[in-house]
Parts: C-alpha cells; sequence; structure tokens
C-alpha cells in the first residue's frame, strides 16, 4: 500500500519531534525529585546500600532522591514495577544478584527480564553473606552448626520466598546434606526481629545488615559466604574452611532504569553513582558495613548481571526450588 506524502510527512515530524523532546528532556535532566525503589523491606542491606548512595546522589544531581520500599515475593515485586514504568530516569531501581539472578527462574511469571527490561546504571557494591545464629544455639562454627542440624530440626529465616538469602541458604542446605524448615518474612529487617527474640535459629544476610546486631551481640556469626575473611569480622572463618569446602555466595548491588531510559540520563546516573563511591565518607561506611564498594560502567554492570542469571537460575533448576 502506498503511503501519500501528507501522511510521511506527519510520521517523520513525528518521530523528529519524540528525538527532539527526549533530547530536551535529557538536557534538563532531573528537573524533579527521583524515585529509588528498594524491593525489600526497610532495614535490610538493600536499604542501608540505597540510602547511603541516595543521600550523596541527592547532592549532586541537585534533585532530591528519594527512597520507597516495595516490598513482597522475593523483591520481584518492586523490580516490575521499575521495569514498568516510565524511561525518564525518575524511577531507578537498587537491585542485586537475588532479583537479577535468582527471580527470572524461581517465579514462573516474574513480569521482567533482567537483560531486555533494564538499563544498568552500574555496579555499587558486592557484598558476602553472615551466616548468624540466635546467641542461644549451641553452634559457633558451620562445621558445629551442620552437626547440629543433623541431629535435631533447624529453622532458618529467609527475606522472603526467591530471595538471595532463601537461595544461598538452600545452596548451603544442598552442600552440607542437611534439611531445615525454611520460614519466609518480607524483608532482612522482619527476619532479623524473630532472630533476635529466639524465634529463629539462623539466618544468612548481607553483612551491612547484620554487623551492628553482631558487634551488639545480639546474634552470634558463625562464618561469612566469601573466599577470604571479611575484613571487619576478621575472626570469623569463611564457610569455604570452617566446615564446607567451596561454598561462596556474594551479592553485586546496582542501579537500573527502565529499558529505553536515554542514553543522555544513564551517563548523569552513572556520574552521580559514581561521585558517590568515591567520597570517603560513603567508602568508608560501605567498608566499615562489610562491603566492597565497586563503581563501574553500565557496560560492566551489565556483563555481571549476565552472570549472575546464568549461575543463579542454573542452581535453582537444579534444586528445583520454585515458588510457593
Amino acid at each position: 500500500m502506498r503511503h501519500k506524502p501528507g501522511h510521511v510527512f506527519a510520521a517523520l515530524l513525528a518521530a523528529a519531534l519524540s528525538v527532539f523532546c527526549a533530547a530536551a528532556s535529557a538536557q534538563d535532566y532531573p528537573n524533579h525529585p527521583i524515585t529509588l525503589v528498594v524491593p525489600f523491606a526497610p532495614g535490610g542491606g538493600n536499604d542501608t546500600m540505597a540510602r547511603l548512595v541516595a543521600q550523596h546522589m541527592s547532592q549532586t544531581l541537585g534533585q532530591q532522591v528519594i527512597v520507597d520500599n516495595r516490598a513482597g515475593a522475593g523483591g520481584t515485586i518492586g523490580t516490575r514495577f521499575v521495569a514498568r514504568a516510565a524511561p525518564d530516569g525518575y524511577t531507578l531501581l537498587l537491585g542485586h544478584s537475588g532479583v537479577m539472578g535468582v527471580g527470572p527462574s524461581f517465579y514462573p511469571n516474574v513480569g521482567y527480564d533482567p537483560r531486555k527490561d533494564f538499563e544498568p546504571l552500574g555496579l555499587i557494591a558486592s557484598l558476602q553473606y553472615a551466616m548468624v545464629v540466635t546467641p542461644s544455639l549451641p553452634a559457633n562454627t558451620v562445621a558445629e552448626f551442620i552437626a547440629l542440624t543433623k541431629k535435631q530440626q533447624v529453622n532458618y529465616a529467609s527475606a522472603g520466598v526467591g530471595s538471595g538469602s532463601h537461595i544461598a541458604t538452600e545452596h548451603f542446605a544442598a552442600m552440607a546434606g542437611i534439611q531445615m524448615t525454611h520460614v519466609p518474612y518480607r524483608g532482612t529487617g522482619p527476619a532479623l526481629n524473630d532472630l533476635v527474640g529466639g524465634h529463629i535459629a539462623m539466618h544468612m544476610g548481607p553483612i551491612p545488615a547484620l554487623i551492628g546486631l553482631i558487634r551488639g551481640g545480639s546474634v552470634r556469626a558463625i562464618g561469612v559466604t566469601g573466599m577470604a575473611r571479611s575484613p571487619v569480622m576478621p575472626d570469623v572463618a569463611t564457610a569455604n574452611e570452617s566446615g564446607l569446602p567451596g561454598y561462596e555466595t556474594v551479592l553485586h548491588y546496582g542501579l537500573l532504569a527502565p529499558a529505553g531510559t536515554p542514553k543522555e540520563i544513564v551517563e548523569k546516573l552513572n556520574k552521580a553513582m559514581r561521585a558517590a563511591l568515591t567520597d570517603k565518607n560513603v567508602r568508608a561506611r560501605i567498608i566499615d558495613d562489610g562491603g566492597e564498594p565497586v563503581g563501574s560502567t553500565p557496560v560492566q554492570h551489565a556483563a555481571y548481571i549476565d552472570s549472575d542469571e546464568k549461575k543463579w537460575g542454573s542452581l535453582v533448576r537444579k534444586l528445583n526450588l520454585k515458588a510457593e
């Protein structure tokens, strides 16, 4: 079918106007507050990381970056919300290995594709998990904990079904040849409340969310999940060296925007994020909490997302883990 010249001109004009408006919008960006969605409840490692970086980015961008906690379904509710948001740079996601690597394989209808539905903005930090138990539990090392679970039934808390803490603990149990009762919560914060209260025996979560309780004696650390000990807890052995050779879980935290966000906006956000990570106070806080500041380009971040999805997706399928 032949198009009339007027129709062709109108289509070209609309396309040109669209490009012009997008460029103008990017040049003026940001001109109102930005929402940074954390897909978990307040009080967890995601929340801590988001608020730390958001405060510094607000100063760099000249607009407030507001943290919005949208918990549920192992972080996938908040993640899906951002995937469907307008790609204008005003709705961002604090994503990590759990929602990017685990969720797509764990939930049959997760509602987002970690590679296609987001524009990676850059990595913030990498974090080990700490394995902590309620103080009354008679286990001081990973080896002692494994031995205990073979004698009596033990429960553990996760930040939600399908969350990183859930999959990491199931991976630990499978490698150790043990079984534990899973008690899911809507985020790390609520899980820790019951751990401190003695209602839960064990939890595995990001060190930033746990370090205060560990230092205060409210919970006891029996191991960390990297290949090297954490600088903030050098006396706590890795699971690899103290009872479960070969076990490793490391989270990668980063910022993401909806797919289609203009390149100029992605670059501005990456620059603001990296500026935060060069600030000595921000770096010191991340390190003091047990993390390792990273900072990266969007391309490097995309490579980590791809690697995490392959690793954790394969594990979910191998262990036949599914949403309840």
